[in-house]
């Protein structure tokens, strides 16, 4: 299974055609996307349209759909936060750190645009589904900083 952050969501809603977008309808034909509660929350709140409204909903309810902040999620969520503070990194939105936490804990690749979530791939594990589909079992090692 494959979380997708909600950016990826309104660009595919709103029929824009990227690599994001097209990952998502791949994913959404084999049957492998889930979605969090708080991406459902934000997918949701920003329809105007009662049309699009029920209609976004019946898409989105036929999806396997996770809790994202449950028992224990607080703590895990402050220490990956307070974790990237450390390195100099600030993430702007909470909902972000909630998202790639869940992913981070449940090892659920993410789809994302954000760029808040990079942070979470470069130093705290997250897994990126676009890099998983582009270098399957690759790893990525970083090179350390030199002492000069």
């Amino acid at each position: 299974m494959i979380l997708v952050d909600t950016s990826v969501w309104i660009d595919y809603l709103n029929g824009v055609q990227n690599r994001h977008t097209d990952a998502l309808d791949s994913g959404v034909v084999e049957g492998i996307v889930a979605i969090g509660d708080l991406i459902f929350l934000e997918i949701l709140q920003g329809i105007r349209n009662d049309r699009d409204y029920r209609k976004t909903r019946q898409i989105l309810l036929t999806l396997d759909q996770y809790e994202m902040f449950g028992k224990g999620m607080a703590e895990k969520c402050a220490d990956n936060y307070r974790a990237l503070r450390k390195k100099g990194i600030t993430i702007r939105k909470t909902t972000d750190v909630i998202i790639a936490t869940f992913c981070i804990e449940q090892r659920m690749p993410l789809l994302f645009l954000d760029r808040d979530f990079i942070p979470f791939v470069d130093h705290l594990g997250l897994s990126s589904v676009l890099t998983e589909i582009l270098h399957p079992r690759r790893q990525v090692f970083r090179r350390p900083p030199s002492s000069t």
